[in-house]
């Protein structure tokens, strides 16, 4: 995209949500979503604090210090350079005493850690220059946390190897059982990232491998157990993310279940059925608000989802939010399904992908089931992770 046409592009979306301008700051690459949305990632972020200013229509602003004076040349607009504290106070001042409302990286009352770039300090300062500052965050989800076409074919090439990689593992599984009487969750984890590597993925970190109890902690470090032996009896939770290694490449992020045996314990069946059911029921909740073409906010499949294992009486067990955002990293920048860890009011929007995952992580096990959710631009929900699980399979 060039230069012009994403000013075009920032001017349309700031008009859109009704607001007269977005200033985007960054000092020492402390705000990577103003970098991003900017394209400056593969810029040195300098040592000295920029803003760039972006109206709802008119020129932009580039505000550097006198000793980085090209920190945003890339950039078209007015370019005003300070030397001094005062010099930008009253440059900052001068740009924006006019400007009634704008948009910066923060959240009120920290409602968003993932929005929240902007230190206090100068939000303080811009309201004194005069506008009121609000969030950026749904500004932000249009330009770092939607898939273009080709970043939708390549998370689901990483979904095929994800998917493939399940089978890969339980057959794994199986022929250690058969051979050796046993394996171990390291085993397992190292054989799932030679399979990346043998196809050309890559991962920011290994996957999750956990039999009980250590598949009761959601985010259990692998081989970090007690005990860490897989063996008939077995209960396994396998939670595995990669991506291609091209620019722009998206990740599949995906949990399965497995038992090591022939019969299967009640308690687990009765377990993954409730979860399995919070799954769908939110899964759903997308389908019918975006067929309906009626707004969604991610607190509200957090809250259906949650509300299916709740009426189950299993709340207390339920230890995370529901979903994340997912793109170029496992946790990206668009809206989350949450109203436990945080209430994420953003909109699930078209061009939007993120995960449904909940779990129980009781006393002695725990299980999730993972699967990807992609609004296309048309609003049609696509669930990706190969057939979906319904049962926990069983490595016989």
């Amino acid at each position: 995209m060039s230069s012009d046409d994403l000013i075009a592009k920032l001017q349309q979306a700031i008009t859109e949500a009704g607001l007269r301008g977005w200033l985007l700051y960054d000092f020492r690459g402390t705000n990577p979503l103003a970098r991003s949305v900017l394209g400056l990632t593969e810029n040195h972020a300098g040592s000295r604090r920029w803003f760039y200013f972006v109206p709802a229509s008119g020129e932009p602003v580039r505000i550097v210090h006198g000793i980085e004076t090209d920190a945003l040349d890339s950039l078209p607009g007015l370019k005003k350079i300070y030397r001094s504290w005062r010099e930008l106070h009253d440059i900052l001042h001068h740009t924006l005493s006019t400007v009634p409302t704008l948009a910066m990286e923060y959240a009120p009352d920290a409602s968003n850690p993932y929005i929240s770039r902007v230190d206090a300090g100068t939000i303080e300062l811009i309201r004194k220059c005069g506008p009121d500052v609000v969030s950026s965050g749904d500004l932000i989800q249009h330009f770092d946390a939607c898939l273009s076409e080709a970043q939708w074919q390549m998370h689901l090439e990483a979904n095929e190897v994800t998917t493939s990689a399940f089978t890969m593992a339980s057959q794994f599984i199986a022929d250690k059982i058969s051979s050796e009487g046993s394996t171990n969750e390291i085993e397992v984890r190292d054989r799932i990232m030679s399979f990346f590597a043998d196809h050309n993925m890559t991962t920011y970190s290994p996957p999750i491998v956990a039999r009980q109890p250590n598949n009761r902690f959601p985010h259990y470090e692998t081989g970090a157990g007690a005990a860490t032996t897989i063996k008939p009896g077995d209960l396994v939770m396998i939670d595995m993310w990669c991506k291609g290694k091209q620019p722009g490449a998206i990740y599949s992020d995906l949990t399965r279940m497995f038992y090591v045996g022939e019969e299967l314990p009640d308690e687990y069946t009765h377990a993954f059925k409730i979860v399995t059911d919070a799954r769908d029921a939110g899964i759903e909740l997308v389908k019918e608000r975006m067929a309906a073409g009626e707004p969604l906010a991610g607190w509200e499949v957090d809250h259906q989802v949650r509300k299916v294992i709740s009426e189950a009486g299993q709340e207390e067990y339920f230890l995370h939010r529901t979903g994340h955002s997912l793109g170029q990293e496992v946790h990206s920048n668009g809206a989350h399904l949450d109203d436990y860890e945080m209430h994420e009011e953003r909109l699930l929007i078209p061009g939007a992908l993120f995960t449904i995952e909940p779990g129980l992580y009781l006393d002695n096990f725990g299980l999730r089931s993972e699967v990807d959710v992609f609004i296309d631009r048309t609003s049609n929900v696509h669930v990706t992770g190969g057939p979906v699980q319904t049962e926990i399979e069983i490595i016989g």
